[in-house]
């Protein structure tokens, strides 16, 4: 059985104050929460302040994103042995932001991916498809290459501790959102995916998120699906209620 994991990215949101506030928030709600593992992924230069307002407790750390090369001149970079300094279990990788406004090829995706396994971290891999890609019915060759090119050369057993996110770019801060028939759709796909390239043993365990306007409202019809394990929760995680009520419906 796949324990379900909800993880907040609050991209390039909050101040210092509010990021306290919110992490203290989160932990506040969560105090009586079983069942679901939980993260927060807040602003680089805010994540030693959220790790020690969650410190101590049952939410965990994640970082945004994270440079593959160990140390050098990266200016601007952050490396995975940095973010396990300050305290990170997570790193989101392969956000649909990150290929489609900056630029993040598959093969440099990858490249992170291992980085951050060989460092001990547990990336979080986005894949996911365009409007335009799901309207011309490309959406699972999309989802392949993605895979393929993200996740190559990783042995069973590294990527039985990959989690997975499956973000509709159509569905990511739009207020749409891919109905529970849509997502279960993919997600079950992918996990055929992975029985396909490794075995049926690694895809029962591999978690799979859905990310895309997740909200209170939506978020048991889509986590009581049989293959989605959880959220990748964006604009609804930056108010501790909203991202409790999201935990809720997978209770």
């Amino acid at each position: 059985m796949r324990r379900p994991f909800i993880a907040g990215n609050w991209k390039m949101n909050t101040h210092r104050a509010e990021a306290i506030a919110l992490a203290e928030g989160v932990v506040k709600a969560a105090a009586g929460v079983d069942g679901v593992d939980l993260a927060v992924c807040p602003p680089s230069c805010y994540l030693d302040a959220v790790g020690k307002a969650l410190a101590g407790s049952k939410v965990l750390l994640g970082a945004q994103n994270m440079y593959f090369e160990k140390d050098g001149a990266f200016t601007g970079e952050l490396s995975a042995a940095m973010l396990r300094d300050l305290g990170c279990t997570y790193v989101i990788l392969g956000h649909s932001e990150r290929r489609h406004i900056l630029g993040e090829t598959d093969a440099l995706i990858n490249k992170k991916v291992h980085a951050a396994l060989a460092a001990g971290l547990i990336p979080i891999l986005c894949v996911g498809e365009l409007l335009a890609e799901r309207e011309a019915g490309q959406t699972m060759s999309v989802i392949r290459r993605q895979f393929d090119g993200s996740l190559a050369g990783l042995s069973a057993d590294q990527l039985k501790t990959v989690v997975i996110a499956y973000e509709p770019v159509w569905a990511i801060g739009t207020g749409k959102v891919a109905t529970p028939q849509q997502a279960e759709e993919v997600h079950l796909a992918l996990r055929k995916l992975i029985a396909e390239r490794y075995n049926a043993a690694v895809a029962d365990v591999v978690r799979i998120q859905y990310g895309g306007s997740v909200k209170p409202s939506n978020a048991a019809d889509l986590l009581k699906q049989a293959d989605i394990d959880g959220a990748l929760v964006g604009g609804a995680s930056l108010k501790a209620d909203q991202f409790l009520g999201i935990v809720a419906g997978a209770l």
